[in-house]
């Protein structure tokens, strides 16, 4: 019990001394743990939330469309082997007129059933009630419409129905399950001010939109071992004739795609970012340990000779790292408890959840210690090993004295290239080359971590110009309400403001490529467009052929295809021909599952004959009232897209999670540089602090001897650059891919100002801590460290 209490005495008289040393490890340790927690428990937290919120409200597993199907097909959906609820609805765009808003708002309009009683999609009434069946101009609105707004209760706004003016009554704010990420048409990014959600009765749109008896949307919940492909597959034969145009199951609903992306990306930080902070401080932990039994070698020997057996003095230095590791872990569980908490209440109002189920599971953290002490202790290994197998009669003697050699043959002397004090830390770096080398690895890190956060900024920007100003180059897109003859393409030329126009026209298909499949849309254009182009993978405009497609490089991924390839094409609507088309062009996409065809020869599959689903527009910009003016009375036009205001929404979107990015990898940084250089300064010093005591008995200045260290650091520092270009560019395309979805992929752009920004924040934080160590070094006390025995 002595023994055991005196080496604790020794462990805090440590703790004291390294007190400064200790806290840089633990707190690249905490990064570690906090980066860990904070991804593992806001993907655990968002994952409950989203199961919680579709299981209480009752969100759908597959999802269908058509033109006008009778109800009595709801029965047969019903009865599919597998189906547990079936929901049958009207779902319907609109233009709507807002009082202070100058543009046309878009609207989804969706049925409730009569009585309220839905099986399949539920609301959430946030505030008021759902409309009553009877009162057909009353509404509920999804909540982030209403806010953007500021609608309450009782307000009112215009929409165009039926193809008159109707003035709707807002009697209740809601939230959905299907609709927690709600794009507007041509949108990247929610925009609630110009998009929203409206629940009205089902009696009122069906008298709206002539579907009495009728529905153009339906939804239905599985069994739990229900088969997917089969039920998918009974619907799309039930809605066949009646112009189905393809189920599809939860994995491809838009909302929950976003949602799911945003868990992935949860996953690829939790696997990618702690072990970098956690392989730093192992490499920190085994240069610190080893210099302290190095300085304390006689009194491990004076420990063993008094009784103390091996195993005690081993296990007190592993309790000195896991006291160090344990301050880490306590410091980084509290900080990813509170940005995990911070992160998960972001994402509940982004993403529009009801409610937050915040999970902070015990085993979190245990994982996180687990780890962290084993990272610890692997670090500590090659020292403690020293220190238990020093016998105590070696201990006790002076180490033998290192070998020295003249570096490069005593070239560097010979032709004075350099000074004395430099070739005396040169000399020095090339006696302790493995350390050297760990010291520069990990300052490369922190150049690696800041040049992630640097180039995912660039890659954004790369993005937004290429979507916005090299390929969705109009002003704005109208969609029509249905598939209309060219003739509308003169009638939009006529509207007011409108300078040029760019047709296309839309046809859902399946493509299949042996026993790849998926469904998707095939989006016709002109052979040579200027509005909406097509660029190929070296971003240049591609000029449609007159036969084949153009398909997005993700979509070639999906269907195994390649240039050359003939692809099975099933047509969802029209006469729902199938016909084989050859790949004649791979292109670059960032956004969703594109194909492409010339229009004139997508018409001809079809068989539809010529057809427009909607128009790009230039516009002139000081007639865009009139124009807004004409598209709300024209009950043709269902959805109009603003691309200006839709960048402007998307960069808003990006900037503030890009500066938060950026402040978090700029902290992560720093913190690693400042405790790699610091405590390789440190040690350096402990190590020399004979030496340059020495130079100042000699009569060398201060900042003469500081520079000893300062060279060797700034070499170190120097080495580390280029290898962290190298890794964060690596680590910055693997993480970009793996994030890669079928919605939305950023391609990783690094440019040489990305480099240099990370240069410069990690050699100033290297110039810090090196200079808090120079005044230990401008404050030795000669007498005591010469009479220090070496």
């Amino acid at each position: 019990m002595i023994a055991v209490g005196a080496l604790n005495i020794k462990l805090f008289r440590d703790l004291r001394r390294l007190w400064a040393q200790s806290l840089a490890i633990a707190l690249v340790m905490a990064c570690g743990v906090a980066t860990l927690i904070l991804a593992v428990g806001t993907h655990r937290s968002l994952e409950e939330t989203r199961a919680t919120y579709y299981d209480r409200y009752k969100f759908g597993d597959v999802f269908a469309s058509a033109v006008r199907a009778p109800n009595s097909v709801t029965d047969q959906i019903a009865a599919i082997d597998g189906v547990a609820a079936v929901e049958s609805r009207i779902v319907k765009p609109a233009l709507l007129d807002i009082e202070g808003v100058r543009e046309p708002a878009t609207g989804l309009l969706i049925s409730i059933p009569t009585p309220n009683t839905i099986t399949v999609n539920d609301i959430f009434v946030r505030l008021g009630r759902l409309p009553e069946p009877g009162r057909t101009n009353e509404v509920a609105v999804d909540e982030a419409f209403a806010e953007a707004h500021r609608f309450e209760v009782g307000s009112e706004f215009d929409a165009i129905l039926g193809g008159a003016k109707t003035t709707l009554t807002i009697v209740g704010i809601v939230l959905s399950p299907e609709y927690v990420y709600s794009l507007g048409p041509g949108d990247m990014m929610p925009d609630a001010r110009r998009f929203g959600v409206i629940w009205m009765p089902e009696p009122a749109l069906e008298s709206l939109f002539d579907l009495e008896g009728a529905f153009n949307s339906v939804s239905a919940r599985l069994l739990r071992n229900a088969n997917e492909t089969q039920v998918i597959e009974e619907i799309d034969t039930l809605l066949d004739r009646y112009g189905g145009t393809g189920a599809h199951g939860r994995k491809d609903q838009l909302s929950n795609a976003f949602v799911e992306g945003e868990l992935d990306q949860m996953g690829a930080m939790a696997q990618t970012i702690p072990p970098i902070f956690l392989l730093v401080s192992a490499f920190l932990i085994n240069m610190i340990l080893s210099r302290l039994i190095e300085l304390e070698r006689e009194q491990i020997g004076l420990l063993k000779a008094l009784g103390y057996g091996r195993f005690n003095v081993a296990w007190h230095y592993l309790k000195l790292v896991f006291a160090i590791a344990i301050i880490g872990v306590v410091i980084g569980a509290l900080v990813g408890t509170w940005l995990g908490r911070a992160l998960s209440v972001q994402f509940i109002e982004f993403y529009r959840f009801p409610f937050l189920v915040f999970r902070s599971d015990p085993d979190i953290y245990l994982i996180a210690a687990a780890v962290s002490l084993f990272a610890a202790g692997v670090g500590a290994i090659r020292a403690i090993s020293t220190a238990f197998s020093l016998p105590a009669a070696v201990a006790m003697r002076p180490p033998a004295p290192q070998v020295y050699r003249q570096l490069l043959g005593g070239a560097l002397g010979r032709i004075r290239i350099f000074s004395q004090l430099t070739t005396m830390a040169l000399r020095h770096l090339t006696r302790h080359p493995v350390r050297a080398s760990l010291t520069a690895f990990g300052t490369a890190m922190a150049v690696a971590l800041m040049a992630v956060a640097m180039g995912t900024l660039a890659s954004v920007e790369f993005m937004v110009d290429t979507i916005y100003y090299r390929t969705e180059r109009q002003d704005a897109t109208l969609a029509f309400a249905s598939e209309r003859t060219t003739d509308a393409v003169r009638v939009a030329q006529r509207l007011p403001g409108v300078i040029a126009t760019e047709p296309f026209f839309d046809a859902p298909a399946i493509i299949r490529n042996g026993h790849y499949e998926r469904q998707l849309g095939i989006t016709g254009k002109p052979r040579e467009t200027e509005l909406s182009r097509v660029l190929n993978d070296d971003f240049e405009p591609v000029i449609l052929p007159t036969e084949g497609l153009a398909i997005g490089d993700r979509v070639a991924d999906i269907l195994n295809l390649q240039v050359g390839d003939l692809a099975e094409v099933e047509f969802l609507d029209g006469e729902r021909r199938k016909v084989e088309v050859p790949v004649v062009e791979i292109i670059q996409s960032f956004l969703g599952l594109v194909v492409y065809m010339e229009m004139d020869a997508l018409a001809r599959l079809t068989g539809t004959g010529p057809r427009v689903s909607g128009v790009h527009l230039v516009l002139d910009d000081t007639e865009l009232d009139a124009l807004y003016t004409q598209v709300k009375e024209t009950p043709e036009i269902s959805a109009v897209a603003l691309i200006s205001r839709s960048r402007q929404r998307f960069q808003e979107t990006i900037q503030e999670s890009m500066g938060i990015m950026l402040t978090v990898y700029l902290i992560l940084s720093i913190i690693i540089a400042f405790g790699v250089v610091y405590n390789s300064a440190r040690i350096q010093l402990s190590e020399r602090a004979r030496e340059l005591a020495t130079l100042r008995v000699l009569g060398f200045r201060r900042a003469e001897v500081s520079n000893v260290l300062f060279i060797e650091i700034g070499v170190i520092v120097a080495v580390a650059q280029p290898v962290g270009w190298l890794v964060g560019a690596g680590l910055g395309l693997a993480i970009t891919e793996s994030l890669a979805t079928d919605m939305f992929r950023v391609p990783f752009i690094i440019q040489p100002n990305v480099y240099a920004v990370s240069s410069i924040v990690v050699v100033a934080a290297a110039l810090i801590s090196a200079l808090i160590v120079r005044r230990r070094v401008d404050n030795l006390d000669l007498i005591s460290v010469l009479k220090t025995r070496e």
